[in-house]
């Protein structure tokens, strides 16, 4: 099944089918002088806060924004950043889960995404930091004291790991400039949060990337910047195992189902910077990260290149733990297994030190998988996909209307 939410991650992997096909189609259109769209923040004008169902940025613009909150106080709060052309509903089935539990969870819209203005035009790195670094201090004015954790999906963690590693603290408006009358914090982010949950984050450098796939990339961004381009029909990739999940995603007309070409760009150069950053994340900081075994989305080299990564600062003393699912896919909080990595993020809220429910911190990455491993979870793969497939084998779905036969959810 497609994976609407990870399409330009995706479209970038298939580069050089993708885009090159997208280049010989659309030659003409270079013509144009199209320009690259961006949406970088505008000046500080006040202090983030939070109004209604709504994060008000510091220059003043409104971001949806969703709260799963415990009955009573929270012991803890989130702040949580989605992935690629998704948006803040994506931590539905976890946060709720969590405010079980007693803890909160907030989750926004990011810029260019959901119902954010302008969905599909992409901001910038130094914005979405901004803005990620927004919603802390907005969090915190709504819960003073309270220990703050950050979560990043796949993107968003890419987009958590670049704010953390900005060599410059505090706001980022471009302009440099502070609100009338506020003092914008200058506290580094890594001091204002208690730790880092990062799942399936997207760390994954130009050096990881094919030269082919880069050279096209390149190409497209200077030629047809503004085509909108979607993952190949043949491209057998899955992102999660819980396939009403993926069903709810493609009938969602908030998850973004095609991408520009410098909206691409514009996540590479987030990637690289993550991948780069991961060097300069403060070795104080308590960092979970989080991988499933049948990852799809990232290409596998790049996990492999980004774990290694990781196991060099853990060996130079950073606070860095990871956790393996063996069932786990690139979508490790909404899967069917999902109820594991709940609880495990749960566990580590409490004591970072202490082992995981799962013991998926004591599970080892595998970059190759064996045959025999490979086949099996195609055939549970197809037995999960028979209640949609009419006799021909065709897809049999209608939006809004699941299998009675298959479960919804990852447990609770």
């Amino acid at each position: 099944m497609a994976d609407t939410a990870t399409a330009g991650v995706r479209a970038a992997r298939a580069g050089g089918r993708a885009l090159g096909a997208a280049l010989a189609a659309a030659a003409l259109l270079a013509l144009s002088g199209c320009m690259p769209l961006r949406q970088p923040m505008g000046p500080a004008v006040q202090a983030p806060r939070i109004e209604g169902d709504a994060l008000v940025a510091a220059d003043g613009l409104r971001l949806p924004l969703r709260a799963w909150l415990p009955e009573g106080p929270p012991r803890a709060a989130i702040v949580a950043v989605h992935g690629m052309n998704d948006y803040s509903r994506a931590f539905d089935m976890p946060a709720a889960h969590w405010a079980g539990q007693g803890i909160a969870t907030y989750a926004y819209d990011q810029r260019g995404f959901g119902a954010a203005p302008q969905p599909g035009v992409w901001a910038d790195t130094r914005t979405l930091a901004a803005d990620l670094e927004a919603a802390v201090d907005a969090v915190a004015a709504r819960h003073p004291g309270l220990p703050i954790y950050l979560l990043g999906e796949s993107m968003g963690g890419a987009v958590v790991v670049a704010a953390l590693a900005a060599r410059e603290a505090g706001a980022r408006a471009q302009s440099g400039s502070q609100p009338p009358g506020t003092q914008l914090p200058r506290t580094p982010l890594a001091q204002r949060v208690r730790g880092v949950i990062l799942s399936a984050p997207a760390l994954w450098g130009r050096p990881a990337m094919p030269v082919l796939y880069r050279l096209t990339l390149w190409a497209a961004y200077r030629t047809v910047p503004g085509l909108e381009v979607s993952p190949p029909a043949g491209l057998k990739i899955v992102p999660s195992d819980n396939l009403p999940m993926l069903r709810d995603l493609a009938c969602d007309p908030r998850v973004l189902k095609r991408t520009r070409i410098d909206a691409i760009q514009g996540l590479v150069d987030l990637m690289d910077e993550a991948y780069a950053g991961v060097d300069r994340l403060p070795p104080q900081l308590p960092v979970l990260v989080l991988y499933g075994l049948h990852e799809q989305v990232l290409a596998r080299e790049s996990v492999s290149l980004a774990l290694r990564h990781l196991q060099v600062r853990r060996e130079a003393g950073a606070r860095i733990r990871v956790a393996v699912y063996g069932d786990g896919y690139h979508m490790l909080l909404r899967g069917l297994s999902a109820d594991a990595v709940w609880r495990d993020v749960q566990a580590w809220l409490d004591d970072a030190q202490a082992p995981l429910p799962s013991r998926g911190d004591r599970a080892a990455w595998r970059e190759h998988q064996d045959k025999a491993s490979l086949a099996a979870e195609r055939e549970r793969l197809r037995e999960l996909a028979r209640p949609y497939r009419s006799a021909d084998g065709k897809q049999a779905w209608a939006c809004g209307q699941a299998p009675a036969a298959q479960a919804h959810g990852g447990g609770s």
